[in-house]
């Protein structure tokens, strides 16, 4: 897909704000049992169609108004992903902006977690 100049360019000042992770990254991170909060954070039939086995779902479009619900201690380790990795690190920009302190956006979001074979909750 190609974005547009001015949407990538706000995706890559986010970026330089937030720590990301690869796919591989993150699974090794649940094979060592690694405590995190993994959030889906695409549309809600994007969600629906499937997601990463153990994530939530707080969509893009909602998420300043109800993470602090969902996640209230700001020090949790969260995981964010989306479909490719631009909508993730604008969320997690807008969770460090709200004073979360250890937000991660995963790189490759699901169409990278599907390509690698990794498994899937779907409804």
């Amino acid at each position: 897909m190609a974005h547009a100049p001015g949407f990538l360019k706000v995706v890559n000042e986010a970026k330089s704000k937030i720590k990301e992770l690869t796919i591989s990254d993150v699974t090794e991170k649940q094979k060592r049992g690694d405590r995190f909060i993994f959030v889906d954070v695409r549309e809600d039939d994007e969600w629906k169609a499937g997601r990463a086995k153990g994530a939530i779902h707080i969509g893009k479009g909602v998420i300043e108004r109800d993470v602090e619900a969902k996640i209230p201690d700001r020090s949790a380790e969260i995981v964010l992903y989306c479909g490719g990795g631009f909508r993730s690190a604008l969320a997690g920009e807008a969770l460090v902006r709200m004073g979360y302190t250890n937000v991660i956006s995963m790189d490759g979001g699901i169409r990278g977690w599907r390509e690698a074979g990794l498994p899937e909750d779907r409804d």
